[in-house]
């Protein structure tokens, strides 16, 4: 058994390719195989078939395509090979033996290949893993979304094993075969210049120029055409290398290797990671005369146990290569951004003959930053001014630096930049000059007015996180403890700076284990102590950053120390420092300027987990303070999403004693407070968590009830552990309407579960309570979802009769939307006891108490009770036509679970043909989601 993404997607097995169907459940098993032997939860299977609009019916189609796709593969004899489709909870996982997999063998092969020492060897596995292709990934799927981004993964993977066959075969010296394996996917992917860079050159060096000069020519144009630009640095390097006839095989290249033939400048080993740096920026042909034979270097040392960071390294490369460029590395504290630059300009010494430059300009140091008379005085120096003539104004000193530079090939490093306007002053004049900046400051101001390219940098990966705790401690130590690393690069939020120390304290006491410091950080309220070692650490870094923010981002900062969510938004924000949503916002944009915020979509913002502990400690005593208010918020706008998405219906609660909103968003419609709704849902949970953990337990209760609108919506999403947090705190405030309430709603959710024992346990209870606490609107709810149940059961005399007693309290309490409602149950349990007469009555009551306009799904079904009804009481025309008016209205609606439900009751009446495809139709939306 074999299963195929590289190509088609699909099942071979002994007996041929299984029979998978529509796309949609090639999608849902290239979903599945993508995360093989992990849980994908439905919400992700959801997101991968529909995107951002799924039917009604999502849940209910997955459940079908798992059905049939865990039939497909026992009859395939599946569990012999180690496969096994399984349901865990609100979400399915694909045991499968990777081996079965056809990306993990790519995977696999290209690992193998790049370990090799042979480069005959090296072609022979990249061949084979070449070979498993059968077509463009993840093919016959709706590749939109998460599918959409995977192919294109996989596609870039086997693009670059393309590329990595041609150098291994132009280290056998066989470039005509290079030529040709480049050939076919630079025709293929035209503007993919990294293909045309590496065709030119191997069509240059298998001596055929003149082919070379017209596929960079050709390049050239449809660049210029197609998306009006000039060819980037590869392919400029590669057309300029052939017109000055640069080395061939067998000729020693001048001033260092021409590894792809696309740097101009020397290039050495990325320092721990076994690659190469990135190629230095464009040099011109000529320089100074007059530079001095030695050139001076003012870089400090190259930073020692540097990991990662490649695609940062060739972020910078990229940025470099313009005409007078300054590259702007950005980041929050401890993120490594001095490391980062130093990397790349000690790889980069032959890109820069005339020499290299480094200031400190101490931007967020408490000994204050340097003037910049003696920043330009050491410039000038350096380069060779005897001190006599170094002009004393800052003007004339950068006049002079300019005028020295502007001849030259020079790098500036202007390290920890509090300001563009320092920066300014400090630019060199040449046009062959790079000056690299680092700050933790965005520095806008610098990108308007020169043109500088920013190389944001976050945090390190996992992986990187470990490898930098290696570089320090030992492999042996990190292989003797490899789970306890990764949790502790976790637990450091991937910063550099922490991880530093973090090793620095292992390093010392060697009798420590990792487990043993990973439990101690575990705990937040130590982390960050741990986290500090001598004069160097996380809090002193935060510190510093802190120290040059003004009040209100300071005490905007203090206050999301205490937000309870992952996500904030200035809404939040202002509710939790007792501002408005403007004045929040502008808060943000500072404190995202330091990056110690970072905004993940527009106006949604995060804090890492160590700038959350640090600023949780700049004002403690607020902390529970600022747990109401930001509660308070979010009842107040859950209130608002709920009152926007179901207008009119009943309040869920009075609110709470102490209540005090603020800033409260509004609504435009449905879809704007659903969406809220559903984006907020993480953090909705936490705040109840929260609340209830502080001992407000009328709020935990409140914020998760009034989730009901998605509740609704998306019934089956795994609710109940949270609607039994709040029963537990409507419980432990003795709150009986609080109690009922809850109890309605779980106690439906277990029904849709298909629990219906303990629904029947918790709903038996409720109307009492409610009866109790004067609630008679939820003690008629509480009757209608006990009547659902009961009948379920078969106890058909008792879900009549509290059917029955739900309507008389609905109609005394003049609340025509519940009465339609119980009416609704009514009316199909009368059904179902042969009581046709009274089951059209009820509906006709109910459809007379509903406008035109009422839900269409309620509509449909209470069409559907009455042509039912009719058909029963002989009246067949009449039943047939409502039949018909049923699937109509669902039909447009787009509820074809409605559509197929009466449908099915017309093909047993009537052999209309029109029935029948109508039905077929809706049956096949049903199924593949549209």
């Amino acid at each position: 058994m074999e299963f195929r993404l590289l190509g088609t997607v699909s099942v071979d097995t002994r007996t041929g390719p299984l029979p998978l169907g529509p796309a949609k459940r090639r999608s849902l098993l290239a979903a599945l195989l993508l995360s093989a032997n992990t849980p994908v939860p439905v919400a992700r299977l959801t997101d991968s078939l529909w995107g951002e609009e799924p039917p009604p019916r999502a849940r209910g189609v997955i459940q079908g395509h798992v059905s049939r796709l865990r039939a497909l593969l026992t009859g395939a004899e599946a569990q012999a090979y180690g496969v096994e489709l399984v349901t865990l909870g609100d979400a399915y996982v694909l045991r499968v033996p990777e081996t079965l997999l056809d990306y993990q063998r790519f995977e696999e092969l290209l690992m193998l290949a790049r370990q090799q020492r042979s480069a005959a060897d090296t072609v022979r596995m990249l061949d084979d893993a070449l070979s498993l292709w059968q077509g463009p990934a993840l093919g016959g799927t709706f590749t939109e979304g998460p599918l959409q981004a995977a192919a294109h993964t996989l596609e870039e993977s086997r693009l670059a094993t393309v590329e990595e066959l041609a150098r291994a075969y132009a280290d056998l010296g066989e470039h005509h075969r290079a030529a040709s394996v480049l050939r076919a996917e630079a025709v293929a992917h035209p503007m993919r210049e990294s293909l045309a860079a590496a065709l030119i050159l191997a069509l240059y060096r298998a001596g055929r120029q003149s082919e070379a000069l017209d596929w960079f020519h050709r390049t050239r144009r449809l660049l210029a055409d197609e998306l009006g630009i000039d060819p980037g640095h590869e392919l400029a390097d590669a057309y300029a290398l052939i017109l000055r006839g640069g080395p061939r095989p067998g000729a020693a290249p001048a001033g260092g290797t021409d590894a792809a033939g696309a740097s101009r400048a020397g290039t050495g080993p990325a320092e721990g990671a076994g690659t190469t740096a990135p190629p230095g920026p464009r040099v011109p042909a000529a320089h100074n005369p007059s530079a001095a034979p030695h050139p001076t270097d003012l870089l400090p040392r190259a930073p020692r146990g540097f990991h990662g960071r490649n695609a940062e390294l060739a972020a910078l490369t990229r940025a470099a290569a313009g005409e007078a460029p300054v590259c702007l590395v950005t980041g929050p504290a401890g993120v490594g951004k001095t490391s980062l630059a130093l990397q790349w300009a000690h790889h980069n010494p032959g890109a820069f003959p005339d020499g290299r430059l480094f200031a400190d300009l101490r931007g967020f140091s408490e000994t204050g930053e340097p003037a910049l008379i003696d920043v330009l005085r050491e410039f000038l120096l350096a380069l060779g001014v005897a001190p006599r003539r170094v002009p004393e104004s800052v003007s004339a000193a950068a006049a002079l630096f300019r005028s020295l530079t502007d001849r030259r090939r020079l790098l500036v490093v202007l390290d920890n930049a509090r300001d563009s306007a320092t920066v300014r002053a400090l630019l060199p004049g040449g046009t062959d000059c790079v000056t690299l900046v680092t700050s933790r400051n965005r520095l806008e101001g610098l990108i308007a007015s020169d043109a500088a390219r920013p190389v944001p940098l976050g945090i390190l990966e996992p992986q990187d996180g470990t490898a930098l705790l290696a570089g320090v401690l030992g492999e042996e130590r990190i292989l003797a403890e490899p789970v306890a690393a990764r949790r502790l690069a976790e637990l450091c939020g991937g910063l550099p700076l922490a991880l530093r120390v973090t090793a620095a304290r292992l390093a010392g006491r060697p009798q420590w284990t990792l487990a043993g410091l990973a439990d101690e950080l575990a705990d937040e309220r130590g982390r960050l102590t741990f986290l500090d070692v001598d004069d160097t650490g996380v809090s002193a870094a935060l510190r510093l950053t802190v120290q040059q923010l003004p009040a209100d981002a300071v005490r905007q900062l203090a206050r999301l120390g205490h937000h309870p969510g992952g996500h904030f938004d200035p809404y939040t924000c202002a509710a939790l420092a007792g501002t408005d949503p403007a004045a929040a916002a502008a808060a943000l944009e500072r404190l995202g300027s330091a990056h110690l915020v970072t905004e993940t979509a527009p106006g949604r913002w995060v804090l890492h987990d160590l700038v959350r502990l640090y600023a949780r400690g700049l004002d403690p005593a607020s902390g529970a303070e600022a747990l109401v208010d930001v509660l308070d918020h979010y009842i107040a706008t859950a209130l608002a999403a709920a009152d926007t998405a179901e207008p009119g219906g009943e309040p869920c609660f009075v609110l709470p004693e102490g209540y005090r909103p603020a800033a409260v968003r509004d609504f435009a419609d449905r879809a704007a407070a659903m969406h809220w709704l559903a984006t907020e849902r993480d953090d909705l949970a936490r705040a109840a968590v929260a609340a209830r953990g502080a001992g407000l337990h009328d709020r935990a209760w409140r914020i998760i009830l009034l989730q009901w609108p998605q509740v609704v919506w998306r019934v089956r999403d795994s609710w109940a552990p949270l609607l039994e947090l709040a029963l537990d705190s409507a419980r432990a405030k003795q709150d009986l309407y609080a109690e009922s309430r809850v109890l309605n709603l779980l106690g439906w959710v277990l029904t849709e579960e298909g629990r219906t024992a303990e629904a029947l346990t918790l709903l038996e209870r409720s109307p009492g309570l409610a009866q109790q606490a004067g609630d008679r609107l939820g003690e008629t709810t509480a009757l209608i979802n006990l009547a659902v149940v009961q009948a379920g059961q078969g106890e058909l005399d008792r879900a009549l009769e509290g059917c029955g007693r739900a309507v008389v309290l609905a109609r005394e309490e003049e609340d025509r939307h519940t009465e339609m409602l119980a009416l609704q149950h009514l009316a199909r349990l009368q059904l179902s006891a042969h009581r046709p007469g009274d089951a059209l009555g009820s509906a006709r009551t109910a459809l007379a108490l509903g406008p035109e306009h009422e839900e269409a799904a309620r509509r449909s079904l209470l069409l559907a009770v009455s042509g039912e009804a009719r058909l029963a009481l002989g009246e067949e025309d009449e039943g047939i036509l409502l039949l018909d008016r049923a699937a109509e209205e669902a039909e447009r609606a787009g509820y074809d679970e409605g559509a197929v439900r009466a449908l099915e009751v017309l093909l047993r009446v009537s052999a209309r043909a029109e029935y029948r495809t109508r039905h077929a139709l809706a049956l096949r939306r049903l199924t593949d989601g549209g």
